[in-house]
């Protein structure tokens, strides 16, 4: 798993730049929706963050917040939103990109993932521990057992990873 999060913040960088038009389906939780939600959609429904960092990401301003602790939504230990997204309309700072959910033990178990997104796009394994991939923006890292969620990441819809070299 630490080189699937080693990843991931290379494919979320290539997102901010060349993503897909807001509005195309993305995966969603709880009313968040990356390419649609706003600071303000995500303020409105979690309230103000517990933390909130900026940094500069390919020349453009970046917002994290982050829920944990009281402050993170029932059943999660830790709710990371990132904002600023390039749009077809251009740079969007307040426009939500993706999303981190990091499921308390037990909330988010297999059945419950197939149940809430469907059958995934493709099922892997890396690390030793099994994914789910979602061409709607969703990618679901299991625990050792393969039956509880982990890491959640809500990303915009992603062309679907290349089938592995033999």
């Amino acid at each position: 798993m630490a080189r699937a999060l080693a990843i991931w913040p290379l494919v979320l960088m290539l997102a901010l730049v060349v993503c897909a038009p807001a509005g195309l389906g993305a995966a969603d939780w709880a009313g968040i929706s990356p390419g649609t939600s706003t600071i303000q959609t995500v303020r409105s429904r979690f309230g103000a963050p517990s933390r909130e960092t900026r940094e500069k990401l390919e020349g453009y301003d970046t917002t994290r917040w982050i829920y944990e602790g009281s402050r993170a939504p029932a059943g999660v230990k830790r709710l990371s939103v990132d904002f600023g997204m390039v749009t077809s309309a251009g740079y969007r700072p307040d426009l939500a990109r993706y999303f981190e959910l990091d499921p308390k033990p037990q909330v988010f178990d297999r059945e419950t993932v197939l149940q809430g997104w469907g059958s995934p796009d493709k099922v892997g394994v890396e690390d030793g521990r099994r994914f789910f991939f979602y061409n709607a923006g969703l990618v679901v890292y299991f625990d050792p057992t393969g039956e509880d969620a982990v890491s959640m990441f809500f990303t915009t819809p992603q062309p679907a990873p290349p089938p592995a070299s033999k």
